[in-house]
């Protein structure tokens, strides 16, 4: 208890993942060790690093992060995505997954990478405010195999009943693991509200498993670390569908795991083990079918997106390709609603109707009376990394707060252009010949960005 008590004192040490969505883990590490980075490994995810910078430095305004080349994620976060996938997923195309308490986005954008953007990702967030925030950084990220819903997650047993082939709970809780970041998480702790979020959470839990493919792995974690509100509710799943459930064992999940495991297999971290948040994570197969609670319920109508047509098909591939060297067909469903062409993950397809989405894929472009004009998100998600106009740090800090770049000699114009620094994209600029007209999206503009090696600029 003294050590526990001790470590709940201590700050976190920061850490980071590695998008690999957009850059290799060895490209990002060499990169930033130029810089004056100083990387420790995490065990339990190649691509998490305990990160020292000077003390200058503020990670989330950095160029990097903003473009999306590395996420500020808690090492212990880490930890889920990785029990549900231990080893790299060799068919992403084929899967389809739910992640039923998305926002921020962390374990989402890291599933995203682990499929490598291929398949699809159902993500779910009950909160209208941080629905934003995941969305966000979905777009930073450049996830695109994403569906966005927007429910109170205990529908889905009942609306997508054995829909899923993995399932990621990371459920609401009591937040006791969080102590070292909040110090007041546990200042208004009380028994009847922990026992009123495990009735939550065992409904929570009992909806994925009916959403969750016969044959498939759901991983339920918690960032809190009492009994009630973690083996409990993993207890109460068994205890309800028997034979259904196995727990599988994270005891040989990375090297030391066996020192957090509990006798069923779960991991309870405590805090003073890896010097690291708490976390709860535990592991089950569904072995067998189980009932249905309710009639299976009425397809929804008025969906608002059709196919697209041959010829505005062919047009918009062309398009992408010539100037951006986008490969469209293949990479999933094209559809279209009035004037907007979207992608599709392929595998949403059997799912529509049966549930409202807030967004499915990315918005590719919208259609002009002569071509079209691409979507930001469509771009940093899709185009090819050789592609882009290269700038240098200043330049890109210029981009990022909404500038114009200018050229030092005259060039014929070349119209819209993607612009990049260190080999990852920026965004879109319209080429003038004397000046490349910036066209960021007026959200994302930034009043101040961090130099990654430097003091901040304003």
């Amino acid at each position: 208890m003294d050590e526990f008590i001790s470590y709940c004192a201590k700050p976190l040490r920061p850490s980071i993942r590695v998008n690999t969505l957009k850059i290799t883990t060895s490209d990002f590490i060499a990169m930033m060790s130029a810089k004056g980075w100083q990387f420790e490994p995490i065990p339990w995810c190649e691509e998490g690093f305990w990160v020292k910078v000077d003390d200058s430095i503020q990670l989330g305004n950095t160029v990097e992060h903003i473009q999306g080349l590395f996420y500020i994620q808690e090492a212990s976060s880490m930890l889920p995505p990785k029990a549900l996938f231990p080893a790299p997923i060799e068919d992403a195309v084929s899967l389809s997954l739910l992640d039923m308490a998305s926002a921020p986005g962390s374990k989402t954008t890291q599933l995203a990478a682990m499929m490598n953007n291929q398949g699809l990702l159902v993500a779910n967030e009950y909160s209208s405010s941080r629905v934003k925030v995941l969305h966000a950084n979905v777009q930073r990220m450049g996830a695109s195999n994403l569906a966005l819903t927007h429910f109170d997650a205990r529908v889905f047993g009942e609306y997508l009943f054995e829909s899923f082939d993995a399932i990621l709970l990371d459920a609401p809780c009591g937040g006791e693991g969080t102590v070292r970041k909040d110090p007041d998480a546990l200042k208004h702790w009380d028994a009847e509200e922990i026992e009123a979020i495990a009735s939550v959470q065992r409904d929570l839990i009992e909806s994925a498993f009916l959403a969750l493919k016969p044959g498939g792995s759901l991983v339920y974690s918690t960032c809190t670390l009492n009994r009630r509100e973690n083996q409990d509710v993993c207890l109460h799943l068994k205890a309800t569908y028997g034979d259904a459930v196995q727990f599988e064992s994270l005891a040989d999940l990375f090297p030391g795991a066996d020192k957090a495991c509990t006798d069923e297999g779960f991991l309870h971290i405590w805090p003073q083990i890896f010097d690291s948040e708490g976390f709860f994570i535990a592991k089950l197969t569904k072995l067998a079918e189980v009932p249905r609670n309710t009639e299976e319920p009425r397809k929804q109508k008025n969906f608002p997106f059709t196919p697209i047509d041959r010829k505005s098909r062919q047009a918009l591939c062309d398009y992408f390709e010539t100037s951006f060297g986008i490969k469209l067909d293949g990479q999933g469903i094209l559809m279209q609603r009035d004037d907007e062409y979207w992608l599709f993950p392929s595998n949403v397809e059997p799912l529509i109707g049966k549930i409202r989405f807030q967004r499915i894929g990315v918005k590719l472009a919208d259609a002009l009376k002569k071509g079209f004009k691409p979507r930001h998100e469509a771009v940093m998600a899709l185009a090819d990394r050789s592609r882009g106009i290269r700038l240098d740090e200043a330049q890109a800090i210029q981009y990022l707060m909404g500038r114009d770049i200018g050229l030092t000699t005259k060039e014929k114009p070349q119209g819209e252009q993607l612009v990049s620094y260190q080999g990852a994209h920026l965004g879109l600029v319209k080429h003038l010949g004397n000046k490349l007209k910036n066209s960021l999206p007026r959200d994302l503009v930034r009043d101040k960005i961090c130099s990654s090696s430097t003091i901040a600029v304003d």
